[in-house]
């Protein structure tokens, strides 16, 4: 067993300048302190702080209860609720250069860390068991890549884009997938990239700090290894496996679930088969995450999370003007006007794997569901769980085109909407991690 709590390294801000405010004194590794509202800047591959010249600065509280404020911090970068915020952190601050700008970094303890992830990634409200079950995965998702080595893992990284010409479908065939472990200078990013994690902005209740307390140290195990504990808003009634939304590398405790004790009358789950899935997603069959209970909702969202208002089925509509420009924007690639979208490969929860594109100058098969929920939305789709309808079809043109989804996310892994509801009905945590992660084992490895 590990004895000692590790520190983390959080990727919170990058741009040329950046604001801030040391609330209390802060003292640098030159034996300066400083306190009160500061400003550093980048200019020729260095960092410009009270007139000198740095390579990497780090501020270090000299009280337990100092922190520091980061101006206009971008949450929901490429979503629909991007906006900037002003957050406050504890810790360490540390400021590095890279990619011609400084990147903000936060040096914090994991279950300090973990209290602000509970209240950012939901609500702090939510029950008991949820909060329980969520700081198990947050903290096994954080501590799976750092128990590698990670320079060997960067050798051995898989290639995760390819671009082919498709015989069979006489296409281009596109696929690519976004792998978690694309930072470099520390160890997760503050967005949704990884895991929301907004300091201590965001108010924490007393129940969020006793589910941390009560967890401390606990972990999703399997084979003797940290398990890389996924998870999604809402999974639309099935859970999709690991390998259908990134590196074809089988996750045994990340495959099919059906969120339902039971599966529901009346459909065929197996939902690779066009017809199942096409019933599955134009209906509502019955499963934990299929709920409009607001007061349970309300446990999961933030506000700007409720901005959506539909989670377990939704539609978008376009014009092929719409949808057309969408495309050549989002892809790049000119497919003139939009002549159909024809399902290729579906995953186990009947998020679309693949999906063929059919435009009057090009014809793509794009991979995998991330990369198409990017292709079809001004941000992101809210899944790639979907079937198409086409509608007033001129000279085999259709002029509007209605995506009817399921589901909020990857859906691999726990589904936050489906727990909070488990939570509701009485489930214990363990229960809800173990019906989301089959095969798994609960075990502390510090204390």
């Amino acid at each position: 067993m590990q004895q000692n709590e590790p520190i983390i390294n959080v990727g919170i801000l990058s741009a040329p300048k950046i604001e801030f405010i040391l609330n209390g004194a802060f003292i640098t590794p030159q034996g300066n302190i400083f306190s009160g509202k500061q400003i550093v800047s980048w200019e020729n591959e260095k960092i410009i702080f009270g007139g000198n010249t740095f390579e990497v600065l780090e501020f270090t509280a000299e009280e337990p209860d100092a922190s520091f404020d980061l101006m206009d911090v971008v949450i929901g970068i490429g979503f629909h609720w991007e906006r900037k915020e002003n957050q406050r952190f504890k810790g360490a601050l540390k400021i590095i250069v890279e990619n011609d700008k400084l990147t903000a970094i936060n040096r914090i303890a994991v279950e300090d860390y973990l209290i602000s992830v509970i209240s950012s990634e939901m609500s702090a409200t939510a029950s008991d068991e949820l909060l329980k079950a969520h700081a198990v995965i947050s903290r096994s998702w954080l501590l799976h890549p750092l128990q590698k080595q990670r320079a060997k893992d960067k050798e051995q990284r898989p290639q995760n884009e390819f671009k082919t010409f498709d015989a069979q479908f006489s296409a281009l065939h596109y696929t690519k997938w976004y792998e978690r472990d694309a930072h470099t200078n520390f160890d997760v990013c503050a967005d949704d990239h990884c895991q929301r994690y907004q300091g201590i902005t965001k108010a924490s209740t007393e129940a969020v700090v006793k589910a941390i307390e009560a967890t401390r140290g606990q972990v999703l195990m399997y084979d003797g290894k940290i398990c890389d504990t996924r998870f999604s808003k809402s999974c639309g009634g099935i859970s999709e496996t690991f390998e259908n939304c990134w590196a074809p590398e089988p996750h045994p405790y990340l495959t099919k679930v059906i969120d339902n004790p039971n599966a529901p009358e009346g459909f065929d789950t197996d939902l690779t088969i066009e017809a199942n899935a096409e019933k599955w997603i134009r209906e509502s069959p019955e499963a934990f995450c299929n709920t409009t209970d607001k007061k349970i909702l309300a446990q999961v969202l933030n506000n700007y999370d409720q901005e959506t208002t539909d989670f377990y089925r939704w539609k978008v509509e376009y014009t092929q003007a719409e949808i057309s420009e969408l495309l050549q924007r989002r892809s790049g690639i000119d497919f003139g006007q939009i002549i159909d979208l024809i399902p290729v490969k579906r995953g186990e929860s009947g998020r679309l794997i693949e999906l063929k594109i059919i435009g009057t100058k090009q014809t793509v098969v794009v991979g995998k569901e991330l990369e198409i929920r990017k292709w079809l939305s001004n941000s992101h789709l809210y899944s790639s769980a979907f079937v198409v309808d086409k509608y007033e079809i001129i000279n085999s043109i259709p002029q509007h085109f209605t995506l009817t989804g399921a589901g909020w996310g990857h859906g691999v892994g726990l589904c936050q909407i489906g727990a909070a509801v488990m939570g509701e009905k009485g489930y214990k945590y363990d229960e809800i991690l173990l019906h989301y992660f089959k095969g798994a084992e609960l075990k502390k490895i510090y204390l």
